[in-house]
């Protein structure tokens, strides 16, 4: 066993040199925290922040239209007509649906 170990260089029969060595090893790959699941978080936070970003615009856009369907009635009247059909006595309604591209008709 002596034999062995005076082939292998100063530094890799050291103890600390070892301890170290396994201490990276465990944390690098065997841990429940490794660096592949924290690769793997830090991206999923990148796409949270980005569904994050696109929702806080959306609900910008959906607090400024309320607001104008609260305090505007031809907003109002307009919203329902786009969004419900909805139309005044004595109107006719005509809805006209387009045709999808890849319709073969």
């Amino acid at each position: 066993m002596n034999r062995i170990l005076s082939h292998l260089p100063s530094f890799l029969r050291n103890k600390y040199f070892i301890s170290f060595a396994a201490f990276c090893v465990v944390m690098l790959f065997l841990d429940k925290n490794d660096v592949f699941t924290q690769f793997d978080r830090h991206k999923e936070l990148r796409s949270l922040q980005q569904s994050k970003s696109w929702y806080t615009t959306q609900l910008a856009a959906e607090r400024k239209e309320l607001e104008a369907l609260r305090n505007n009635p031809a907003t109002l009247e307009k919203y329902a007509r786009e969004k419900y059909f909805m139309k005044k006595d004595g109107e006719d309604l005509f809805i006209i649906s387009e045709k999808p591209d890849n319709a073969k008709n």
